[in-house]
């Protein structure tokens, strides 16, 4: 068995060091001519940072990342409206990580060379199509080489040329009315030092966590300025490493002291500051035809609400290589990998939509604008809690039940 996985991202890159780790061949075919740490923070949940430690990059990941101790949701006027213990403090038996994407993405890249070695994993190598047959799939890629195997994965993210290859009258991603302004900045540390914080409401949020300590005591800090505009706003194509500027989001959040987090210091010692229009794609029917299957974005886009997109592709990754170890028909290993991911993901895509765990935020702006004496007295605790308590089962990532899961890893045959 030889996989073929167009697309070298995160998804792509688990996917890779999964099947290694199964003992099946495979080979990584990614469009960038070089990886380099581009990009901002994002959370490794704990059913995702699970696989990544059992795939054996704990140390890396303890290295470069923050493990996420609480997560605090927050109005407008800085009055904590939810707090939670995430990770290890939540009774996880693995933590949470907030990293830099490209320090993430990169890690993932050095052990994905070193494990299936430098010929097996490409760039500068973008797919721009295929051909399969009852005896196998050919991925051509646009310099004019050819790459054969026994299955192709398509991990080449929410622009897909393999998804597009089923679905050619699909057209852009759906918007669905905001952008978000994106960027680091070295700040001093705020709540316990290892906090995520979430303030707002539906039309204008504020997202920060530290991603990375530094020698001085401060933190490389990730931030996310959101804000919603009218249907016929003019949006341009999402690129993680498009350039925003500060002037257009700056006076939006000006009056946000909270006394524990000054948001628009935040904001002004930005390094770079990325602009993306937040966005996602209907959920399909079905992700396999033949001996071709979708992973990560290129499966299912979402938006990024409850810090799961990438976690999400990390357990895509891991199952499928879990599938189609253990069950020796690859027919069945395919639609037995897409049973259990994609109308679980479908119905993430859908809970996104209605805002997931963000849906405290609203509720907490619709019943008091101006802000409160007394939280109970407007979203008893029951309540609160229940919003949480049902994303996280929806996301997998429940800690009774993650748990008591089984392990994915596929120890391979002596």
């Amino acid at each position: 068995m030889r996989v073929l996985i167009a697309g070298g991202g995160i998804g792509g890159l688990v996917t890779a060091l999964s099947l290694h780790a199964a003992g099946i061949e495979c080979e990584v075919f990614e469009s960038a001519s070089e990886i380099r740490p581009l990009g901002v923070g994002i959370n490794v949940l704990p059913h995702a940072a699970r696989e990544l430690i059992e795939l054996g990059l704990k140390d890396r990941l303890d290295a470069n990342a923050v493990a996420t101790r609480e997560l605090v949701y927050a109005n407008c006027h800085g009055q904590v409206v939810w707090r939670e213990d995430r990770g290890l403090a939540a009774g996880y038996n693995w933590p949470q990580y907030s990293i830099h994407r490209g320090t993430l993405h990169l890690l993932l890249f050095e052990a994905a060379r070193e494990r299936l070695g430098t010929d097996r994993v490409h760039t500068g190598a973008r797919a721009s199509g295929f051909d399969q047959s009852e005896i196998g799939v050919t991925l051509h890629l646009a310099d004019g080489r050819n790459a054969r195997g026994d299955l192709l994965v398509g991990a080449d993210g929410i622009h897909s040329t393999i998804r597009a290859h089923f679905h050619r009258n699909e057209g852009p991603p759906r918007w669905n009315g905001c952008i978000l302004w994106r960027a680091t900045s070295i700040a001093p540390p705020f709540l316990t030092g290892a906090t995520m914080v979430q303030a707002g409401h539906h039309n204008q949020k504020f997202v920060t966590y530290p991603i990375a300590d530094l020698p001085d005591g401060r933190r490389l800090t990730n931030w996310i300025a959101e804000r919603r505009f009218e249907p016929d706003h003019v949006w341009a194509r999402e690129d993680w490493n498009r350039p925003g500027r500060i002037e257009d989001i700056l006076p939006h959040f000006e009056s946000w002291r909270f006394g524990w987090l000054d948001v628009p210091a935040l904001i002004r010692g930005a390094e770079a500051v990325y602009e993306f229009p937040m966005v996602d794609r209907d959920p399909l029917e079905t992700w396999t035809h033949g001996r071709v299957t979708l992973l990560g974005d290129a499966a299912h886009p979402m938006y990024p609400i409850g810090s799961n997109g990438a976690s999400q592709g990390i357990l895509d990754a891991r199952t499928f290589a879990h599938r189609l170890a253990t069950i020796s028909d690859w027919r069945a290993a395919l639609a037995s990998y897409e049973a259990a991911r994609r109308p679980a993901t479908a119905a993430l895509i859908a809970a996104t939509r209605g805002l997931g765990p963000d849906l405290v935020l609203e509720r907490a702006h619709e019943r008091a604008p101006d802000g409160f004496d007394d939280i109970e007295a407007v979203i008893p605790h029951a309540e609160r809690q229940e919003i949480a308590s049902h994303f996280k089962r929806l996301a997998g990532f429940d800690p009774a039940v993650l748990n008591a899961r089984p392990s994915l890893n596929v120890v391979r045959a002596a």
